[in-house]
Formats: C-alpha cells, structure tokens, sequence
C-alpha cells in the first residue's frame, strides 16, 4: 500500500496519511491514519529476533464524537520502543467531510474496513523501515464506542491483534442513564425507515467541560471534531451500537489478553456536580467492568480513583498511576514475541 504521508497538526513528530475506502450513500470516504515518529532521543521500535526483526506496535482508536489528540499516550508508548499510530475513523476527526454527517453509521462491522486498513498501512510502513522479513506484533488500544468497535473487530478478525486495551469501553447501553430513555418504544421503527432521524436527548457537555482547557479540564480540543455536546445522536447510529453491545452479551470468547482502564466511580446526572471531575460523567463503570471481564478468558481491570471517563485524560496522579499499570500490563502480555496472538 503506496500512502502519501503529510504534516500533522499535532507538531514535527506527527504524520498523517488518508486511507482510501469504498464510498457510501453520503459519497467518498476516507480513514485517516496518524503516525508518531519522534525527531531524536527514543529507543528503537524494533529488536532482533534470530533472523528476523519483531517490531512492537500499537493502533489507537478513538470514541464517540472523537478523535485523536492524546500526544502523551503516543509518546508513553514510543518511549518504550513501541512504533504508535492512531486511526481517525471514517466521519469523525481528520477524516470528516464536509459533505458528511458526522459519525454517523448503521452498522459498526462498517469500521472493520477501516482498521483492517490501518493494519495493512502500518505494517507495511513497519516492513519498509525495518525489512520485509519483520515480524509485526500489535496491540490494539481503543476507548469507549471505539473500544466497543475495536472487540467486534477483533472477534472477527482473529490472530490479527496480540491484544487488546480497552479504556473505558461502552460495552451496555444499561451503563448510560443518557440513552437510556432514547431505546425505549419506536427506535427500531425510526432507525429502519429514518436511520437519520435525530434522537431528542439532552444534551449537557458535562464531559466535555471535564477535559477542555476551555473549561475545568487541561486538553485542547477541537471544537469541529470535538464539539461541546458531541455530535448529535441518530437512530440508526444508536440502533448499531445496540446491535453491536448485543454481540459482546452473546459472547465473543476473545482469545487475546484484555485490559480493561476504566474509573473506579461514575457520576451521572443532568446538572453538573464537582464529582464529575473526578469520576465517569458517561457511562455506569459498574456495569462497564461487569461485561468486560466477559470479553474473554484473559481479561484485566484495573480501576483507578478519581478517574475520568477517558482515564488517560484524567488528573496528573490518576493519569501516572495508569500509564505505570499500563506499562506493567504490557510487560506481562502485551506483546508475546514469537506466539500467534491468543496462544
């Protein structure tokens, strides 16, 4: 695959390259592939493994109403010799159009096309820089809707990822007192007929307010890519998610390890409380960890006080306490050189 690399707005050590995908009815879409390749002063991303080389990998895939940002999770990650890429999916982020709705899909196996695309694009961008002989060992790490995406995914798509990292991923409507009312009476009817149709629910920003430097939190966002009270919600979008959390509480038998971040308490109400600073203003953790542990039979939790939502975006302590349980993690099962994933 033949990517044409360009500047990314995230500064000198960051690319992007657009990812062709089939058009929809809307009209052309793409995927956007996001790569941090620092100037200077890092370990290499590869090691020699007898005649070969074992490049250590991971793709970071981004929520609802999302993108990627999180230049420190980037640099964790390289800092520990480990080559990151980010994927914006397709409507959301860098890959959104003008002539699009934003986020919008009614089928999350849709998104499979994008990753898988991610995954060819960066190891051949991984053979190229380190022989074509290299032996590529990924870990996926994805949050919240994305996370949800990224288990589908990889359940139809073994012996694809060594791994998972799932921080806090919406795996049970039953986990958002936010949707809860939207799956009640004629949703299937509306998503089939209007998958459009917009979803009247409220709409706080709470969350919002929680991370941007614009309010209580300490990351710029783009407005665009990531507005104030997400993008609005649809039936159809909905009714896929529902499918899609339908999936995992079928089972999906994950043969890879899991880890699961998520808060250790959740905050959920319609006016602001100063808790949500400190806690999930999204979804009910209880119910979240509650179904992860389901996703396979090697699967982690690890639950961090004061913990937001996103736990990477958290306070600085909480944030240092996960990145050391994430390392940990990683060290024990992240990548198993030399094992077919799962094994």
């Amino acid at each position: 695959m033949s990517l044409l690399w360009e500047p990314d707005y995230l500064g000198p050590d960051y690319r992007m390259a657009e990812l062709g995908l089939p058009p929809d009815d809307e009209g052309p879409c793409t995927a956007t592939l996001v790569a941090h390749e620092p100037q200077e002063g890092l370990p290499p991303a590869s090691v020699p493994d007898g005649g070969s080389r074992t490049v250590r990998a991971v793709l970071y895939v981004h929520g609802w109403s999302d993108y990627f940002f999180q230049k420190a999770t980037a640099e964790f990650f390289t800092a520990r010799g480990v080559a990151f890429f980010a994927l914006d999916l397709r409507k959301f982020g860098r890959s959104l159009r003008p002539w699009q709705t934003p986020g919008f899909t009614t089928d999350l196996a849709e998104y499979d096309a994008d990753i898988s695309a991610a995954v060819d694009a960066l190891t051949d961008t991984l053979r190229h820089r380190n022989g074509a002989d290299a032996v590529v060992l990924l870990s996926v790490m994805a949050h919240s809707a994305g996370a949800l995406t990224a288990a589908l995914w990889a359940a139809r798509n073994p012996g694809t990822a060594h791994s998972l990292v799932l921080n806090g991923p919406w795996l049970d409507t039953q986990g958002s007192a936010l949707l809860r009312s939207a799956t009640q009476g004629l949703l299937e009817t509306v998503s089939r007929f209007r998958p459009k149709a917009r979803l009247r629910v409220p709409e706080l920003g709470f969350y919002w307010r929680s991370i941007s430097r614009s309010a209580e939190g300490e990351w710029d966002l783009e407005p665009f890519w990531r507005p104030e009270t997400g993008f609005p919600l649809r039936a159809g979008w909905l009714a896929a998610i529902l499918s899609g959390q339908a999936e995992v509480a079928r089972g999906l038998s994950l043969p890879m390890p899991v880890l699961v971040l998520a808060s250790s308490s959740s905050t959920i109400g319609t006016t602001w409380n100063d808790a949500m600073l400190e806690s999930d203003s999204v979804l009910d953790v209880s119910v979240m960890v509650r179904r992860a542990v389901e996703l396979g039979s090697c699967v982690t939790v690890c639950r961090f006080d004061g913990a937001l939502h996103d736990v990477l975006l958290s306070r600085p302590p909480v944030r240092s306490r996960a990145y050391l349980q994430l390392g940990r993690w990683l060290d024990a099962y992240g990548f198993r050189d030399g094992e077919e994933p799962g094994s």
